[in-house]
Order: structure tokens, then sequence, then C-alpha cells
């Protein structure tokens, strides 16, 4: 599979199928091998399907002290324009959101529309800042979620589905580049509302009900701040709602990515 060299690092990413293309953009428990529930379904449903491995995850390569998420529309830019990519749609979950927000914002020629699943996409609004101050605070009153899956899937998916949580932690081991810690500087990574004054790419905002690192409040919030955003809830899904609730999740892109070509 392709790899490319951007700055400070070498980005790992797949292509499958034909077709108009959509990105996947995977959260920090996560890497490309994630969106195993995805890809066949939008192969099969006529997409061109690109995943990567963030700079710093699975086979991207980058120094702990390079991991800057501030990089990460440039990295996905070099990936667009090495496979000839003019304007593709963008799938982020939880990290990958400060892929997905700021390169709509800063090329929106470049995307034509745009899922945040679990993820306020670098997007700083009261209720997002009160969700991060208080994730040491929910995982606590969680029992500190031990075990499988983690604060990264809800507890009723946990207890159902104890072979997907265990798969959801062996995928998320071959994530071994950083120190830990290294992900927190998403939080110094910021839009503010205002920014998004005249933002018109289409956006669709995914929400769980489980969800102990961004609550349902921050991501409302997230969804009323970018102009023409949409707000899907689950109920009974936790953080990783692609890996959760993979059926209705594709469902749900599939019909709003063929409702913006």
């Amino acid at each position: 599979m392709p790899t490319l060299s951007v700055r400070n690092a070498e980005m790992y990413y797949e292509v499958h199928g034909d077709g108009r293309p959509v990105v996947f953009a995977h959260g920090a428990g996560g890497n490309a091998a994630s969106w195993w529930n995805q890809i066949p379904f939008f192969v099969a449903h006529g997409y061109r399907a690109i995943t990567f491995d963030h700079r710093g995850f699975g086979r991207s390569a980058c120094a702990s002290e390079d991991f800057d998420p501030a990089e990460f529309p440039a990295d996905l830019r070099a990936i667009l324009d090495a496979e000839g990519v003019e304007r593709a749609a963008l799938v982020c979950q939880s990290m990958g959101g400060w892929t997905g927000l700021p390169a709509a914002m800063t090329m929106p020629e470049r995307v034509s529309g745009l899922v945040l699943c679990g993820t306020p996409g670098g997007l700083w609004t009261d209720a997002v800042a009160a969700s991060f101050a208080g994730i040491a605070e929910r995982v606590a009153r969680d029992g500190g979620i031990v075990g499988p899956g983690g604060a990264a899937l809800g507890a009723t998916y946990r207890e159902a589905n104890p072979s997907g949580a265990f798969l959801y932690d062996q995928l998320a081991s071959f994530n071994r580049g950083l120190e830990p810690g290294a992900v927190g500087k998403i939080a110094g990574v910021r839009v503010m509302p205002a920014d998004l004054e005249g933002f018109a790419t289409p956006t669709l905002v995914l929400s769980g009900d489980e969800d102990v690192l961004f609550t349902p409040e921050a991501l409302a919030s997230t969804a009323e701040s970018i102009p023409g955003a949409t707000l899907e809830r689950f109920e009974h899904t936790g953080h990783s709602i692609y890996f959760e609730r993979p059926e209705r999740f594709n469902q749900l892109v599939h019909e709003f990515l063929e409702a913006n070509p």
C-alpha cells in the first residue's frame, strides 16, 4: 500500500474501490484498519474509499515531538494530491475530526461533505470545554472503565459484545509510535464558533448517548454552531458509533453522501 512523505512524517494510506471518493479519518484508539465495517459497504455502493493512519499511528511514522494535530489538514491534502482526488467527502471519528473540520475550513473546494462522529472536530464551545474538563470524572463514575474497549466503547456494547471489545483493543494495539499523552495536543487546536462564519460544507454530526469522552451536550452544541449541520443521536451507544452500530452508521452516512454529491 502507498506511503507518502509529508512534513516530519511518513504517511501510510490505502485506496479501495472506484467511484466517488470518500476519506475515513480514524480516532486516537484506531487506525486505517478500524474501518473494516465501512470499507466493504462503501466500495459495494460505488465509492472510492480512502483510509490512512494519522501521523504517529499504525504504519505512519512520526516522532512524538513531531505529532502536531495542526498538521492533519496538510497531511490529508498531500494524500488527496497524490491520488489525484480533487474533491472528497470526509468521514471523521473523534481525533479524526481535527482533520475534517479544519480541512473543510481551509480548503472547502476539496471537501464535498463532512461527517463528524463522536467529535467536535476542534470546535470550542462552552459545552465542549466542559466535556473535556469532565472526562476524568465521568470515567471514574463508571468505575474507571476497565476491560476491553475502555472509554472508547459504550457500556451497552461492552457488555453485549465482549469479542468486539477485544477486537477494538487489538486494533488499537497497532498504535505504538507516540508517547502517552501526546494525543492531548488536540485540545490546543481550537476552532471558535465565530471562525465558521460563511462555512458552507454540508455537515452531519453523530452522537452516542453513552459517550463519556464527548458528551451528547457537547456534540449538540457542535451541530448548533456549524452552519447548516444536522445532528443524529444514537441510543445505547458510546463513543465509537462506527464500531458499535455499523449498520445504522453506514446507512446514515450513505444517505448523507448521496444527498450531498
